[in-house]
């Protein structure tokens, strides 16, 4: 991670700086909505690994032991369905268990819960809208998508989101090592950054809660999760001498998961992104690539990379927008911090020239008809230099390194 630099090649961009405290939080593996989001994407996954241009719509809601996955699906061929259909109470009790549950008492039992599971087909007027008469793939429904990437972190993230998703993984990662017997899976994190033009000046606030066992003292639990977790995830020189570390400031947080709140996909959304940026409304987890809420914003993200990459803004946040059925987006614009209206719309006009925006051609160009999707459901689909993600590689790169 870096400092930015502020950029003041326009009186726009001096507008468009950051200034003030911006904050973004970020949960476990192990918080109800996050398990629904894992369990969408590992029956996706699932799909995929057997008919790769499957069409997948999953939803997934727990509830204290029960766990509801329901959607709609259309495979080629029926085996497919079937096999999936009946693997899915499986799949329910693998995600839990690797989440960290492993009875009641932690939030859920994942060999006892009551999995109910409602697949049906997919309707077959979406089916004939996306796979159209003339061969091209029309978009599976309208949506919005967000690009977003700026040049404060090396993986090209706004700083508070990256921070409160280290968090999180870190905690994971020492909760699985076993140290700490009293950790449980379910935990949040929020991370605040004071910014003076674009410049990260200091952390102000770092919250940490964290789920419990009955039998550890809040003292000795804030002492480990400030030496093991923030102490490790945060540079040190980047905290305020006045911040304020909050741990478990609620108390006391022995009951967690879906015994506690009720989970359900796509209530994580800021979480799964950038924070601080732009949402086009449209969840990723349980959809196939057909779906431009999931494909378009990964491709989204690639352009607002290149754009950064080939050193054309800083920072910089775009959207595009489809329609059900179509394959050309209706709406494509660029704001790239340093660059006025004409600039944008160059960018725009060298980026749509040389990529192809298309459902068809995002997939293609990403290869986004792979199991890939069950790592992107906790801890961010973006500035993971922990997953080889290809909406994280880069032309702008290679050409710059050739160069």
């Amino acid at each position: 991670m870096h400092r930015s630099s502020s950029n003041s090649a326009s009186a726009s961009a001096s507008r468009r700086a950051r200034t003030g405290v911006l904050s973004s939080e970020s949960v476990s593996e192990g918080h109800p909505d996050k398990l629904a989001d894992r369990i969408a994407d590992r029956i996706l996954d699932e799909f995929l690994a057997r008919e790769p241009n499957a069409r997948v719509a999953c939803e997934v809601m727990l509830a204290d032991q029960c766990v509801v996955v329901a959607g709609e699906f259309r495979t080629r061929d029926p085996d497919v369905f079937r096999d999936v259909r009946a693997r899915a109470v499986g799949l329910v009790a693998e995600v839990l268990r690797d989440a960290g549950y492993r009875d009641r008492a932690s939030g859920i039992d994942p060999d006892l819960c009551d999995v109910q599971v409602r697949f049906r087909r997919q309707a077959a007027e979406i089916a004939q809208s996306v796979d159209r008469a003339d061969g091209t793939l029309g978009a599976g429904d309208q949506g919005l998508a967000i690009g977003h990437a700026s040049d404060e972190t090396p993986v090209l993230m706004p700083v508070p989101i990256l921070l409160a998703n280290l968090l999180m993984r870190r905690h994971a990662e020492l909760r699985r090592s076993g140290r700490f017997v009293w950790m449980r899976p379910d935990a949040k994190a929020q991370v605040s950054v004071r910014y003076e033009e674009g410049q990260l000046m200091e952390i102000v606030a770092i919250v940490l809660s964290a789920q419990h066992a009955p039998d550890v003292d809040q003292r000795t639990l804030s002492e480990v999760l400030r030496r093991e977790v923030i102490d490790v995830a945060i540079p040190e020189a980047w905290i305020a001498r006045d911040c304020r570390v909050l741990i478990n400031p609620s108390g006391s947080f022995v009951r967690g998961g879906p015994e506690a709140d009720t989970g359900l996909t796509g209530r994580k959304i800021m979480v799964d992104t950038y924070g601080v940026a732009p949402h086009g409304g449209g969840a990723f987890s349980g959809k196939d690539p057909s779906k431009v809420d999931r494909s378009a914003a990964y491709f989204a993200r690639f352009l607002a990379r290149e754009i950064v990459v080939r050193g054309w803004s800083p920072r910089c946040t775009l959207q595009l927008a489809y329609a059900i059925g179509v394959a050309e987006p209706v709406g494509f614009l660029v704001d790239a911090q340093g660059c006025d209206a004409r600039r944008c719309r160059e960018i725009e006009d060298a980026l749509r020239s040389e990529f192809d925006f298309t459902p068809s051609g995002i997939i293609r160009h990403l290869d986004l008809l792979r199991p890939i999707y069950f790592d992107t459901a906790a801890y961010g689909h973006f500035g993971r230099d922990d997953l080889a993600l290809p909406w994280e590689q880069n032309v702008g790169a290679a050409r710059r390194d050739a160069s």
